[in-house]
């Protein structure tokens, strides 16, 4: 007789039996490693200021030049000097009239006497032909009395410019201011003998002067007017300016235009100075954080997740940098996703799979667990 086997125990030696041979039948399989994962951000559209160094000439706002229309006459005495301030109607220089009122009392007579001559002839004619009527002078006679009284019209009118030409070097003879402003040349000194239309005083309107600033001509397009410009000025502070216009042309040499910038009136600089100065524009830029972007000896690249799942690059072109960001000047749109950062392991053509940055994985985290 076999020993007698307690039924406990055998109960349990056949639980043992039947997980074994579960065990045996469904064997573990490990799960295929997951590519690794990138965040993905699109280009930003940020308006950045852009510094742009400039250089050029301070010249008059607007020169005036003060001549005289009468020649031959002596300067009788000079008023002012380079450097006056002077107000329009301001009289600049005085001219000698003497021989002018001379000419003028000659000339006054040669009109009288014109005058009387067509009173003659108008009264000779007059009288001729009432005689004509009735045949007490020719055709030949009437006809010679009107010559008359045309030609002593002539006369007249000519004796009446001559006066008229005298009356305006009258006027003249004193030089005065067309317009405020401050006295920048001067060639004329007492004594001196004036030619007709020769330049005596020069006159910076108003006193103003500007900046004639030289610029390339494609950053001209950038420039428009009532921006604000700094100058740097030789006595070490900064003026400020304001564009009044732009040049409407490129010189096709220097291949510059000009940028002219006012200037305030109580500014200590000097016309034909050159400074120079700086003008910031404010200006759109598709940005990108300089952890984006690959540098590269063949140039600078950023990386795209494809439809397929892999890695792809894209060469980009760079502009200036501020602030841990880099301007995307070309080959990327701003509606492209690009990697992040986290760069250095990665190649073109590797899998990869996108991943959320962590608060935003943390919020639709959080988000399921309360829908839950």
């Amino acid at each position: 007789m076999s020993p007698c086997i307690p039924k406990s125990i055998l109960a349990l030696l056949v639980a043992t039996c039947s997980l074994g041979s579960a065990g045996a039948a469904e064997p573990v399989v490990s799960a295929a490693p997951l590519p690794p994962g990138v965040v993905l951000i699109s280009p930003r559209v940020e308006v950045w200021p852009e510094r742009i160094e400039m250089e050029g000439n301070v010249m008059p706002w607007q020169e005036v030049r003060v001549t005289t229309d009468s020649g031959g006459l002596r300067l009788l005495s000079v008023e002012v000097d380079v450097g006056d301030m002077v107000k329009k109607g301001q009289v600049l220089a005085v001219l000698d009239t003497a021989s002018v009122e001379a000419e003028l009392e000659g000339i006054n007579a040669q009109l009288m006497e014109a005058q009387a001559t067509l009173t003659q002839a108008e009264a000779t004619l007059s009288r001729a032909k009432r005689l004509a009527a009735s045949g007490g002078v020719s055709q030949q006679d009437l006809t010679q009395y009107e010559t008359q009284k045309q030609t002593a019209t002539a006369r007249l009118a000519v004796a009446q410019a001559k006066v008229k030409a005298q009356q305006i070097k009258l006027a003249s003879a004193q030089l005065v201011a067309p317009a405020d402003g401050l006295i920048s040349a001067r060639a004329a000194d007492e004594g001196d003998l004036v030619r007709a239309g020769a330049e005596l005083f020069r006159l910076i309107r108003g006193g103003r002067l500007e900046w004639r600033a030289e610029v390339k001509g494609d950053t001209l397009l950038k420039i428009e007017p009532g921006q604000e410009a700094l100058i740097d000025s030789p006595l070490g502070d900064e003026v400020k300016g304001r564009v009044r216009r732009v040049s409407p042309t490129v010189d096709i040499k220097t291949h510059t235009g000009v940028v002219y910038i006012d200037l305030p009136v109580d500014t200590a600089f000097k016309a034909g100075l050159r400074v120079g100065g700086t003008l910031t524009l404010k200006r759109r830029a598709l940005v990108l954080p300089a952890t984006a972007i690959r540098h590269d000896t063949d140039g600078d690249r950023v990386f795209t997740l494809g439809n397929d799942g892999t890695l792809q690059t894209i060469k980009v072109e760079l502009g200036r940098n501020q602030d841990g960001k880099c301007e995307i000047t070309g080959g990327l749109s701003a509606r492209t996703r690009v990697v992040a950062s986290d760069l250095a392991g990665l190649s073109a053509g590797a899998p990869a799979r996108e991943q959320l940055p962590e608060p935003r994985k943390a919020a639709q985290d959080a988000s399921a667990q309360s829908k839950s």
